[in-house]
């Protein structure tokens, strides 16, 4: 058998790279590095503008050259620090390396011992998780999370007076409305966005053990919590003080949590849709050129919502993992958390491809709204609970004498199918006073719906 040509084991990376390559900018190896090459001149130019150890500030060109090999990061410099790991076993060191590189093109050979300066790989390996995961998650994640949330907002406000027979504990149950449904799953889902919003992209920067040893070994009269906080500050993240060699994670714990807690809200869209198309409720648009099955050329098959739910449960799976690994370590440092903090691309990854399937989705299916008001009239019995609360309430008035109300409708309607005809003979024959009777005789299972259509303008915006 010959050998394939070099192919990625990844879906993500391969059949579905597509949609998820945005993420690459920010949560793949290189871009890992690039953000580790911004902290490490940063840092080089934090020491130098302070004018630490007899340093002297780098002027407006050489800092902008300095800079250049962050905002210019490509592929050459991807290719050279794989030069070098390949010799420092280490990618910190390599990434260290380079900028002494640039540092010796520039002739500033004299400050190159800044670079790096009393720090340890998770200083600047910790600052770049923050960075990157944070661009990710910003500017990429929630964007897409935002756009399912805007269609899900247009279906409530569009269907909010279509009226639908609801089903608990898949039985027929009281009405409600499409587009009241939908809202719902806005409401969750802008709770979360906004949790995420809210996440603290925490940053140590305190040497080997989280002590500033080195630091004040080297000028102890320095204050270096405060030029600590000062630099993690000035990357746009959050200072934490008191660490071990590492930054706890926790704040990676809880904004994958959060993430996990999204997936699983819209997994039970994908799944409430999914039952709906089957119900006959929801249409399925047919796409240009699309096959359903194999075999049977009639079938249009809801895969966006099947693909969604997949990959949802993947990325919680994950994610899962993720926040429960991420807050252990050993003592002061173990490296657990090296090689699992690899696969928040995947983890975040899968969600973000689930959440491009969400959206498709919903442009490709419509609501049926003849089936709707079919089964809806085909379910008269669901009325037995507005009957014997308007006679609970007739009762209680005075207006009407009838014991236990709700034994009368359980006999009348519990497992039976009771149609409009029997319905207004029944309300005809109670002793109830005429209003009650009169709004009881007008009510149908398509309004009886409560304020459905006004509760969706509980949402915001």
């Amino acid at each position: 058998m010959s050998s394939l040509p070099e192919q990625p084991i990844s879906p993500l990376d391969g059949r579905y790279r597509e949609a998820v390559s945005e993420l690459g900018e920010h949560l793949s190896e290189a871009g890992l590095n690039r953000a580790r090459v911004r902290v490490e001149v940063e840092w080089l130019l934090y020491l130098t503008d302070h004018e630490l150890f007899g340093s002297r500030r780098l002027d407006l060109e050489q800092t902008r050259k300095l800079r250049e090999l962050v905002s210019d990061f490509g592929q050459t410099e991807i290719d050279e620090l794989a030069r070098l790991e390949a010799t420092t076993r280490h990618d910190v060191k390599a990434v260290e390396y380079l900028v002494r590189g640039k540092l010796a093109e520039l002739g500033l050979s004299s400050v190159a011992e800044l670079t790096h300066f009393a720090c340890t790989s998770e200083d600047i390996n910790n600052l770049s998780y923050a960075l990157t995961i944070g661009a990710a998650v910003r500017d990429v994640w929630l964007p897409k999370l935002h756009s399912v949330i805007t269609a899900l907002r247009k279906w409530a406000l569009t269907h909010r007076s279509d009226a639908m027979l609801a089903h608990t504990h898949g039985q027929p149950a009281t009405p409600t409305t499409v587009g009241k449904e939908f809202a719902v799953f806005v409401r969750r889902l802008e709770r979360i966005a906004a949790q995420v919003e809210a996440t603290e992209y925490l940053g140590k920067f305190s040497g080997a053990t989280g002590t500033f040893a080195a630091h004040v070994a080297a000028d102890p009269g320095q204050d270096w919590p405060e030029i600590s906080r000062e630099f993690v500050l000035s990357l746009g993240l959050d200072w934490n003080p008191l660490t071990t060699q590492i930054e706890p994670h926790d704040w990676q714990a809880e904004l994958y949590s959060r993430i996990s807690h999204a997936n699983r809200v819209l997994h039970n869209l994908c799944t409430d849709i999914w039952t709906y198309v089957s119900m006959g409720y929801f249409t399925q648009i047919p796409q240009a050129g699309a096959t359903g099955s194999s075999t049977m050329p009639h079938k249009i098959n809801p895969i966006r919502f099947e693909n969604a739910e997949a990959n949802f449960e993947l990325s919680s799976a994950l994610l899962d993992s993720l926040a429960s690994t991420l807050v252990t370590s050993r003592l002061q440092r173990d490296l657990t958390d090296s090689t699992t903090q690899r696969n928040v691309g995947v983890a975040i990854g899968h969600s973000l491809l689930a959440l491009d399937n969400v959206a498709r989705g919903l442009g490709e299916i419509a609501v049926d709204t003849a089936r709707l008001d079919a089964d809806l009239d085909a379910n008269w019995e669901i009325l037995g609970e507005a009957i014997q609360t308007v006679i609970r309430a007739e009762v209680t008035a005075g207006r009407s004498s009838i014991a236990d109300p709700y034994a009368m409708l359980k006999e009348l309607t519990r497992g039976k199918r009771v149609g409009q005809k029997e319905l207004v003979a029944f309300i005809d024959g109670l002793d109830i006073g005429t209003d009650a009777k009169k709004r009881l005789r007008e009510l149908t299972p398509n309004t009886y719906v409560g304020l459905a259509s006004e509760l969706v303008d509980y949402l915001k915006g």
